[in-house]
C-alpha cells in the first residue's frame, strides 16, 4: 500500500503521477471516484496522467488512445492491450494505491 496524497490535495477530474517501477497514475473523476492504473500508455511510451479525463475514460495525450480507468481496457485504436489496475482506498483522508501484481510475479 503507497500512500498518495491527501484526498482533498487530488481534485475532481485531475490525476497524481506516482514514480514507481513501473509509473502509476491515480485518477479523480469528476463524480469523485478514484482509480490508479499503469501510467503508460499501451501503445506507445506516453504518460497517461498528462493525457485528458471524461468521465472514466482517460486519452493518451500522444495518438489519443483511450482507456476505461474502471478495467484498464482500451476502448479505441491505436492501443491494443489493457493497462493493469490498482485498488485506490481512502483512509482518514489519505489516497493509498495497492499495486497489483506483474504478470509473472507474487503479488
Amino acid at each position: 500500500m503507497i500512500p498518495v496524497c491527501r484526498l482533498e490535495d487530488l481534485p475532481e477530474g485531475e490525476s497524481v503521477r506516482l514514480d514507481t517501477t513501473p509509473p502509476v497514475a491515480v485518477f479523480r473523476t469528476e463524480d469523485g471516484e478514484l482509480y490508479a492504473v499503469d501510467d503508460t500508455c499501451t501503445h506507445q511510451d506516453a504518460s497517461l496522467s498528462e493525457g485528458w479525463l471524461e468521465g472514466c475514460l482517460v486519452e493518451c495525450p500522444l495518438h489519443a488512445a483511450s482507456f476505461d480507468l474502471r478495467t484498464g481496457e482500451p476502448t479505441c485504436l491505436p492501443a491494443r492491450r489493457a493497462l493493469r489496475t490498482h485498488r485506490v482506498t481512502v483512509d482518514e483522508g489519505v489516497v493509498h494505491v495497492h499495486i497489483a501484481a506483474q504478470e509473472g510475479t507474487a503479488a
